[in-house]
């Protein structure tokens, strides 16, 4: 029997002083910049979770620690990266995924494009597996006062055999 696995990942990151944010590893024009312990990259971030959790692995945190200084400021792809390694060293590859960013500005559609072949490279898939696109939230909550952005993502990994 086929082993599916499917995991959710959620993000928040709130904006501050910047010129830009770092969105599913695309640096889109900004007047702010997202704050966190490492690049803020909230899209990678809830993907990278979405990887973890569909393997039982926690999140980020459980493996990147934000107590530790090494990643202060670090470049979310190395997450990613460590996720899908995890991932394939268990015999999984990534069936699709998909990534939904929170947002009234900056606007994701332009950009959604170079996310998704981002996300493809990173991950080491073709990007028909990678989905990027954005919603508002009607200037509803913290996202629609523009405080920060929220991105929600699912994993799908398939691997070899699970026995039942």
């Amino acid at each position: 029997m086929t082993d599916i696995r499917l995991g959710n990942g959620y993000d928040v990151h709130r904006f501050g002083p910047g010129d830009g944010c770092w969105l599913c590893g695309v640096k889109v024009p900004h007047d702010r910049a997202l704050q966190g312990h490492s690049d803020a990259d909230v899209g990678m971030h809830a993907l990278t979770d979405a990887i973890y959790g569909a393997l039982a692995e926690g999140d980020i945190g459980r493996h990147f620690p934000p107590s530790d200084p090494q990643w202060k400021g670090a470049a979310s792809h190395i997450f990613l990266r460590h996720a899908m390694e995890l991932a394939r060293s268990r015999g999984f590859a990534l069936a699709n995924c998909d990534v939904t960013l929170v947002c009234e500005y900056p606007k994701v559609g332009p950009h959604a494009g170079a996310m998704q072949a981002e996300l493809a490279r990173i991950m080491g898939v073709e990007a028909g597996r990678v989905s990027v696109k954005a919603t508002t939230s009607e200037r509803l909550g913290f996202t629609g006062r523009e405080e920060g952005i929220a991105a929600l993502a699912t994993a799908c990994l398939v691997g070899g055999t699970h026995p039942l």
